[in-house]
């Protein structure tokens, strides 16, 4: 019953926040009241007299003697249900600080990833500042056959075990949510996934594509959102600034680091020499792949409409990240590093040791603040 008023408060929540883009609001909304809360509500609604209960009738009768009566019996009822409610909540609180402090121990995960994917960087960012042990199945770009048991073709996919409980996590924006959502409520993971509904449509160009419902929002109840951002404004700007790394900076990596010949060849040789491939097809993927990429790069910078040299956009969008952070705190999410925080250097991260990484350190303003996340995910203590 907890669990289903959780997941309702967080609907209800998530509605008002992304009105018109919540499946779950809608699967959680119409939901009875839980049933010590309905009989609670009809003992106040006894209590107050409202109209068809005992106290209604009764003043028809002996208005002082029977109202009094039920009253009487209408506040018990009230205080009873609101007690019993409150010591179990207490009894789930305990029971959910035991669980959390073996929560790493129980979870065993499995990273099926590229390397040199943003998006699998952000997921690698998150689970080592929570100091996650998981182990990673580099997945060959060409053959795929490393995920051929998911009907689900990206990457990443995170594969997580708890308990006898075997679970596929699709999306890097959905699996650092149903994570951290398991690692703050202590709810099953299994229920957690549910919360993240699949969404299947048709784009523009008649292909088949996989949104998720939610997918940064935490499904947290009111305490422990208040205890993890400590106010609305907090948790809106993680989630604006999550979903601005998805829809605009990840697109600015593949026209900066494939933005001239040169540097589309370095960059296949850095993907050839961290991937999984084979001779053959390192050989063939340096070579072919740099002048293929560096010909797409073009249509990306159209289709994003970005300048002529991109780097403007890539400095421009630091830049912007910078001043979202501000002076007065050294990250996002104030003296920790929030979701926010870890998926804009999860996507950076990939042009290390190239030479759009090396410009947008020199040209920009975002260097102290990338240095910042880096010790601090170095230094992060394990979850438990």
């Amino acid at each position: 019953m907890a669990q289903a008023a959780r997941a309702a408060r967080a609907a209800g929540a998530a509605r008002a926040l992304w009105p018109g883009r919540c499946a779950l609001a809608e699967r959680l909304g119409g939901r009875p009241w839980p049933p010590f809360l309905a009989q609670s509500r009809a003992g106040f609604a006894g209590a107050a007299g409202g109209p068809g209960t005992p106290a209604a009738a009764a003043r028809k009768g002996s208005p002082r003697l029977l109202g009094a009566a039920a009253l009487a019996l209408g506040g018990a009822l009230g205080l009873y249900h609101t007690a019993r409610w409150h010591l179990r909540a207490q009894d789930l609180r305990a029971e959910r600080s035991a669980a959390q402090l073996s929560l790493s121990s129980r979870l065993q995960l499995t990273l099926y990833q590229y390397k040199t994917c943003p998006f699998c960087s952000k997921v690698r960012a998150f689970l080592d500042f929570h100091a996650l042990p998981y182990e990673v199945v580099e997945v060959n770009p060409v053959r795929r056959t490393e995920i051929k048991f998911s009907s689900y073709r990206k990457v990443p996919i995170l594969v997580a075990q708890d308990g006898d409980s075997l679970q596929q996590l699709n999306d890097s924006s959905v699996i650092i949510s149903a994570l951290k959502t398991y690692l703050v409520s202590g709810q099953p993971l299994e229920e957690v996934i549910t919360y993240y509904p699949p969404m299947k449509s048709m784009n523009d160009q008649g292909k088949e594509v996989t949104e998720f419902c939610n997918k940064y929002w935490l499904m947290l109840d009111e305490k422990e959102a208040q205890r993890m951002y400590g106010g609305k404004e907090a948790r809106t700007e993680e989630m604006k600034w999550r979903q601005w790394a998805d829809d605009w900076l990840v697109h600015l990596i593949s026209p900066n680091v494939y933005r001239t010949p040169a540097e589309a060849l370095a960059s296949f040789d850095y993907i050839v020499r961290e991937g999984k491939f084979g001779a053959l097809e390192g050989a063939m993927a340096k070579y072919a792949g740099a002048a293929a990429m560096y010909l797409i790069s073009k249509r990306l910078k159209s289709r994003h409409h970005l300048r002529d040299d991109v780097r403007e956009d890539l400095y421009e969008a630091a830049n912007k990240w910078v001043a979202a952070v501000g002076g007065d705190r050294p990250f996002m999410g104030g003296q920790t590093p929030n979701l926010a925080d870890l998926a804009v250097y999860g996507v950076l991260r990939v042009m290390e040791g190239l030479e759009a990484f090396d410009d947008l350190m020199r040209h920009t303003h975002i260097q102290p603040w990338y240095l910042r996340v880096e010790k601090a995910i170095a230094e992060a203590p394990p979850v438990h």
